[in-house]
Parts: structure tokens; C-alpha cells; sequence
């Protein structure tokens, strides 16, 4: 029975295979899409993506239903929320300028199985946010024709009452889909083209808004009489803020643009700045027009705005509302229809998705295949499905992506970078020439079959700092640590920032209403995880960080991942169970594709070192005495030729 069961160095190997990290090139600069969007180009496909639809409803519904005027604060702690998402975003985007996006950041920094399934749940989380958008845009130009458009369709072709379909097919949501397939397969610089058109109308629209909003405004409406600036308080805030924090979640098609931008370490960073400021902004100024130009309590949630300036006598102002809107939703279908075929380019390039999608066109430089399938496939989902209860599995996947790409950042900021060398800290003497003959207290270093053996001085206040090391002014309270590899403790304790802040928020969201614990083990709990999440952020600040890159860097690290991860997870444990039942499924799926394709295919297999004759190395300690032997030895890749084991010489100081 013994004998079926894998061995330890078998699973070792397996679990090295699931968490190998992606090789990056030395130039990351060379790539075979057109480098042609600017530092403007990117900040418009990030202002498109996130100020879409949400700015005509989400206000309303808010305002009305959960904060009242309030929405105003709401919005305006969930752009800070989104920033710190966004800025560790805009560092990956500019140290690693490759499509892709999180799954990329996840690849590069945490593991492959963790990059699949993190670019397994974007693919299906823009599929699904263009399919919904492209119905809502065909909901709302047919409310603006009297729902003939609808009437039409269920007279002439039929409706029906079938479970997670739509009452009947939406030829008009999937007809604009194509069309933006279309578009969007002409290249980037179309595409880019396409979306300042929609996005100048956009805003002029909302500048009207504000302009004329401002005129009518009337302070009064937000006296005690109409119940107040925060009628629902705090928690009613705090509601609010969660809804809001999804008006914000499209700035990513930045970060998956960034091998199409022509400076992508400057283009970046400034891009999603620029783009989450205004869309922050827009929503913040939106909010407090439409809150002072009628009660809050009046709002008509699916249509706030044209109804608000209907009622007070500019019925003209909802015709220009609606091509506002309309536009604004044109700018999100092409930020989606933009971003998937590249994240699925960038895993298919790694090997871990099907080869056909890495296919570039020669001449407009971008992925067709890609676009062409899943252009295709939204338009499916538009035309025969029913959305709505599928919306929400939205919001999973975007916050899974934003606290794997912050703990990413963590990673990698502990880890040495490629290429780094090591330069003596202030008040120590350089290190001797490896070849240097042996004099005084010089190390000798050989060549190693092994390549890992280091040479580590044991003056420990001479001794280089490099990434992942304890710092040198903690040493003699932790020193401990010092035994463990550069990064080692950093990595566990991410791994335990995880898990307390996991344990924390759920008993934060569960433990009153679902678990119903008593107040001292309730206050024990939240205290010790707490405690938890406080020591592992020590443990990580304890260790020297990268500081000599020239691109952008997101501040207060590791303070500022750990806030977005904590809050991600917070958010997503507010979701429905039917959303976890649903993403799980998903998953599920996902790691069905892994683990019969992906893992077999991934370029990373190639990359194992080739069989080739080792060298022996030996290290000569001063002022003591080594004596080893050391046979030559066969690499386990080559087949055994029976030749006997040769013995090198004895080597003494």
C-alpha cells in the first residue's frame, strides 16, 4: 500500500512546479505590439473604463437607499480605497511593462498557480462586465424610445421564461459588441482614437451637468427638514462606501495596456493617477449636484439624473443626460473589450492557455484571434442571458486580483532585484578580488556544480544589507532571524497577514450576526487577530526593502498593501453565498484547464537548466583548516554510464 503513495521528493518537485515564478526577460521593453499609446492615451482608457453607467445610476440608487447626501463621503473614502489598490498597480505596471495585468504581477512575484487562476477570474469578470454593460446600454436607448425596441423583439421573435436567460433575446446589446470587435481589431491606436471621442463627450456632458447642477442647487435640501446630510449615519457611510468602491474598478486597463505604452515607467504611474483623480471628481461633484437639486429622498435610482433635471423643468437636459450616458457606457465596452484578449494573449503566451490566442497580427500589431473569440462570446452572453444575477460575481474577482496584486507588491519589494550587485555598507572595506590570493582574513571562492553556495563574511557590521535581510538595527534583539534566506521570513509573513486578516474580517462580518459569539470572546478574538495581522506587519518592516529602483514606487510599504489587502477581503466577505457558491465553481473549472493544459505547457518547463558538465567548488575559511573531497558528479538528467566515480584531489588551506 506503501508503495502507492508519492514520495516526499515527488511532491516537493509538484509543489516547486505549482509556485515557480515567470523568468523575465533582460529587455523588457522588446514586444510584438505597437508601443503608441501616451502618457493621455492611457489616462482616457482608464477615465472610460471607470466613469461609465455608475455615474447615472450608482449615484441615484446610493444617495436614495443607502447614505442619503452622505454618498458624497462615500465616495469619497472609496477613491481612497481604490488608490491604494491603484498605486500598487502603477509600481508593477512600471517595473514589469508587460500585458497582462494582476495575473502578470501575480506571476512574476507569487506563483503560477496563483496568476492562472487570478487571470481564470479576470477573463470571466470582463466577459461578464461587457455583456451586462452592452444590456445596459441597450436598456437605456430603448427606454428612450418607449421600449419599442423590446416590444418588437418579443412580438416578432418571442420571449420565454427559461432559468438564467434573458426574458427574451437582446439582438441590440449583442450587435454593439460586435461593432466594438470590430473596432477594436483595427489596433491600438483605433481603439484609442475610438475611446477620446466617447470619452470628450463624456465629459463635456458632465461638465454641463455640474455647470447647470450648480445653478439650480439649493442648500435646503440638505436641512434637517429633509432629513439631514446623513440621514442612515455612519453605517449608512460605511454601506455606501462599499457599493462605491465598484465605481472605480476599471483603472486596471491601464496595467494591461502597459506594454502598448510608449514610456510605460512614467506613462503608468501618471495614467492611473490622473484617471482615478477625475473619476473621483466626477463622481464626488455628480453626487453633491444631484443632492442639492432635489431631496434625496425623491430620486428616481435607474434614471437620477434626467429625472432631476426633468422635475425641475429642463425635460431638454435628459436627452443630453442620455448621450452622456451612452457614450460613457461606449468607453467601458471598449476598456473591456481592450483588456481581456490581452490578459488572455499574455497567459497563452506563458504556455498556460491555449497557443492559438498568442497570435499577433503582423500589420495591426494586436492580439485578433483573441478579440475576434471573446468579441464573440460576449455577444452570446448579451444576447441570450440573463446578468443581473451574475453581476455581482463581478466584484469577487476584481478583489481577489487587487489583494493578490498588493501582496505581490510586498513580495517583491523584499526580494533582491535581477542583477543587482552587492555594493559594501558605509564604514566597510570592499570585498577582495574572488582570484585574490589567500591573505589576512580574504575569503576564496570556487566554482560550484551548485551555483548557490555563498560566501557570507562573519563580521556581521560589515556585511552587505540586501533585500529580505534582517535590518542591522534590529539584529541583536532578532537575530535569530538572521539564519533564515533573504526574503524567507517576509514571505511567511505575508502568509501570516493573510490568514489574520482572513480570520479577522470574518469575525468583523460574521461573528455578531451569523456566529453569534458573546461579547468577551468576540472582543478576544478581534484582539488576538489583530495582534496577528500587527506582528507579521513588524516581522516584514524588520527586513531591508528595494530602494535603488528608478521607477515609481507605491509609499509606506507595507503599511499601504496591507490596508488594501485587509479591505479587499472585508469587501468580499460581504458578498452573497451565492456568489461564493458561484466562484467556486468557477474556480474549479479553472484549475480543471491548469491542470490538463497549463501546467504541462508553461514555458517555465523550458527553462530548466540543461545538461551540461559540472564543475566542483570548494570555500577556503581563514585562519582555519578545510579538508574535503569531492567527486565529480553525473547529472540526473544524463543516463548513467557505469563509469566509476572520479576523486579530485584533497584540498587544504
Amino acid at each position: 500500500m506503501a508503495r502507492w503513495l508519492p514520495r516526499s521528493t515527488d511532491l516537493t518537485r509538484f509543489c516547486q512546479k505549482l509556485n515557480r515564478v515567470k523568468t523575465l526577460e533582460d529587455d523588457m521593453m522588446e514586444t510584438s505590439f505597437n508601443r503608441c499609446l501616451s502618457t493621455i492615451d492611457l489616462t482616457l482608457l482608464g477615465i472610460g473604463g471607470m466613469v461609465g453607467s455608475g455615474l447615472y445610476v450608482l449615484t441615484g440608487t446610493v444617495a436614495k437607499e443607502i447614505a442619503g447626501p452622505a454618498v458624497i463621503v462615500s465616495f469619497i473614502i472609496a477613491g481612497f480605497a481604490s488608490l491604494l489598490a491603484a498605486l500598487c498597480y502603477a509600481e508593477f505596471g512600471a517595473r514589469v511593462p508587460k500585458t497582462g495585468s494582476a495575473y502578470m504581477f501575480t506571476y512574476v512575484s507569487v506563483g503560477e498557480i496563483w496568476a492562472f487562476l487570478i487571470g481564470w477570474n479576470v477573463l470571466l469578470e470582463y466577459m461578464i462586465g461587457g455583456a451586462a454593460v452592452a444590456r445596459a446600454w441597450s436598456g437605456y436607448l430603448d427606454s428612450i424610445f418607449n421600449h419599442k425596441i423590446k416590444n418588437f423583439t418579443e412580438t416578432h421573435v418571442g420571449a420565454w421564461q427559461v432559468p438564467f436567460l434573458a426574458h427574451y433575446p437582446d439582438f441590440l446589446a449583442a450587435a454593439i459588441l460586435l461593432v466594438a470587435t470590430a473596432f477594436i481589431s483595427f489596433g491600438a491606436k483605433v481603439s484609442s482614437w475610438l475611446n477620446h471621442i466617447f470619452s470628450a463627450i463624456s465629459m463635456g456632458v458632465i461638465l454641463f451637468i455640474l455647470i447647470m447642477g450648480f445653478v439650480l442647487a439649493q442648500p435646503k435640501n440638505w436641512s434637517t427638514q429633509e432629513g439631514g446630510f446623513a440621514p442612515y449615519g455612519l453605517s449608512g457611510i460605511m454601506a455606501g462606501t462599499a457599493t462605491c468602491f465598484y465605481a472605480f474598478v476599471g483603472f486596471d486597463v491601464i496595467a494591461a495596456s502597459s506594454e502598448e505604452a510608449r514610456n510605460p515607467q512614467r506613462a503608468v504611474p501618471r495614467a492611473i493617477a490622473f484617471s482615478l483623480g477625475l473619476a473621483t471628481g466626477a463622481y464626488i461633484l455628480v453626487s453633491v449636484v444631484l443632492t442639492l437639486m432635489v431631496p434625496w429622498h425623491t430620486l428616481n435610482p435607474d434614471s437620477a439624473l434626467a429625472d432631476a433635471f426633468y422635475r425641475r423643468g429642463y425635460a431638454w437636459a435628459g436627452f443630453l443626460v442620455a448621450a452622456g450616458s451612452i457614450c460613457a457606457m461606449n468607453t467601458v465596452l471598449l476598456s473591456n473589450l481592450f483588456s481581456l484578449p490581452r490578459i488572455v494573449y499574455a497567459m497563452a503566451e506563458d504556455g498556460l492557455f491555449f497557443q492559438v490566442f498568442s497570435r499577433v497580427h503582423p500589420r495591426t500589431q494586436v492580439p485578433v484571434v483573441g478579440i475576434v473569440v471573446f468579441g464573440l462570446l460576449m455577444a452570446l452572453l448579451a444576447l441570450i442571458f440573463d446578468l443581473e444575477a451574475l453581476v455581482q460575481f463581478l466584484s469577487i474577482g476584481t478583489l481577489l486580483a487587487y489583494t493578490f496584486v498588493a501582496a505581490s507588491i510586498i513580495v517583491l519589494r523584499f526580494q533582491q532585484q535581477k542583477g543587482d550587485v552587492p555594493v559594501p555598507v558605509a564604514g566597510s572595506r570592499p570585498n577582495p578580488e574572488p582570484h585574490e590570493g589567500p591573505s589576512g582574513s580574504e575569503l576564496k571562492e570556487y566554482e560550484s556544480f551548485s551555483d548557490k553556495l555563498q560566501l557570507v563574511d562573519r563580521d556581521k557590521s560589515k556585511e552587505q544589507r540586501e533585500p529580505g535581510q534582517l535590518k542591522a538595527a534590529f539584529e541583536p534583539y532578532l537575530e535569530f532571524l538572521s539564519d533564515f534566506y533573504p526574503g524567507e521570513v517576509v514571505t511567511v509573513a505575508v502568509v501570516i497577514l493573510m490568514v489574520s486578516a482572513i480570520c479577522l474580517c470574518s469575525i468583523l462580518v460574521f461573528g455578531n450576526t451569523h456566529l453569534h459569539l458573546p461579547t468577551w470572546s468576540y472582543s478576544l478574538l478581534l484582539i488576538l487577530f489583530s495582534l496577528g495581522f500587527l506582528l507579521s506587519l513588524f516581522l516584514i518592516w524588520v527586513h531591508e526593502q528595494q530602494h535603488s529602483t528608478q521607477t515609481f514606487q507605491i509609499p509606506l510599504v507595507p503599511l499601504s498593501p496591507a490596508l488594501s489587502i485587509i479591505l479587499n477581503i472585508y469587501l468580499m466577505l460581504k458578498l452573497s453565498y451565492m456568489t461564493w457558491l458561484r466562484f467556486a465553481i468557477w474556480l474549479l473549472l479553472g484549475l480543471l484547464v491548469y491542470f490538463s493544459y497549463g501546467i504541462w505547457h508553461s514555458k517555465e518547463n523550458l527553462r530548466e537548466p540543461q545538461p551540461q558538465r559540472v564543475s566542483a567548488r570548494y570555500v577556503v575559511f581563514p585562519g582555519g583548516s578545510l579538508e574535503e573531497r569531492v567527486q565529480a558528479v553525473q547529472p540526473s538528467s544524463q543516463p548513467a554510464t557505469g563509469l566509476p566515480d572520479t576523486d579530485i584531489d584533497d584540498c587544504k588551506r
